[in-house]
């Protein structure tokens, strides 16, 4: 399993969700590999699922079901719930 942060730049705010997604990750103890990318060099072959923010997830050329949407990318909660919700489903 491999999991994408992605963001505009593939810097500051893609790194910062990377570090979320793996304390999320330990939290609920779930194994997967956890990297970020800017968004212009993302492909639906470089993960199994994308977690970027909902100000680039729409001009994202992703399948649906393959991304994460964030609204407030530095709530740990937020993200601890829509990656559950994405693993449950």
């Amino acid at each position: 399993m491999k999991i994408m942060a992605v963001c505009g730049a593939g810097l500051g705010s893609s790194f910062m969700m990377e570090m979320n997604i793996k304390k999320v990750l330990k939290k609920i103890d779930i194994q997967a590999d956890v990297d970020h990318s800017d968004l212009g060099s993302v492909t639906k072959e470089a993960a199994d699922v994308f977690v970027m923010g909902r100000d680039i997830a729409y001009s994202a050329n992703l399948p649906e079901e393959k991304v994460i949407v964030i609204n407030n990318i530095i709530d740990l909660n937020e993200v601890e719930e829509k990656i559950k919700a994405w693993f449950q489903s």
